[in-house]
C-alpha cells in the first residue's frame, strides 16, 4: 500500500520549496502528513536520519501522542504533501483498517532502524 495513492487527489495540497522546513523539533504535533511528490530530510539532533520519498508518512509520531516534534523535517527538493489531523487521521484509521496498519507498519520499521543504529 503506498498512501499517496489514497490522497492522489487532495483537494488543497500543502506545497514547499526546496528547503523549506515542514515543521521543526519541539514545534506542536498537531498533524502528519503524506508525502505525494518531491523529497524531505528528517533530521534528528542535527543528524539525517531519513530521506522520505513518495508515500512516506511524516509526523505521525507527534499526533498519535500530542507531544511536540521530535525532529525537524526540510524539503530536499520542492514537494506536496496531504495534512491530516487529529480528526482526519481518526476518520481514515475507522474507515480504512489498512491505512492504519500501514501507519503502525511504519512506526515498527523506524523502532528496529533506530534499535539496529544502537
Amino acid at each position: 500500500m503506498n498512501p499517496a495513492e489514497l490522497f492522489s487527489h487532495e483537494p488543497n495540497p500543502l506545497r514547499l520549496a526546496s528547503g523549506e522546513a515542514l515543521f521543526k523539533a519541539g514545534d506542536p504535533g498537531d498533524a502528519m502528513f503524506i508525502l505525494l511528490e518531491g523529497a524531505l530530510d528528517i533530521l534528528a539532533n542535527g543528524h539525517l536520519v531519513e530521506q522520505a520519498r513518495r508515500g512516506a508518512i511524516i509526523g505521525e509520531m507527534a499526533l498519535i501522542d500530542q507531544s511536540p516534534r521530535s525532529g525537524t523535517v526540510v524539503a530536499r527538493e520542492a514537494s506536496v504533501l496531504a495534512k491530516l489531523d487529529t480528526a482526519r487521521f481518526q476518520r481514515l484509521i475507522q474507515q480504512n483498517p489498512f491505512f492504519a496498519t500501514h501507519v503502525m507498519k511504519v512506526l515498527v520499521e523506524r523502532i528496529r532502524r533506530n534499535d539496529q543504529k544502537r
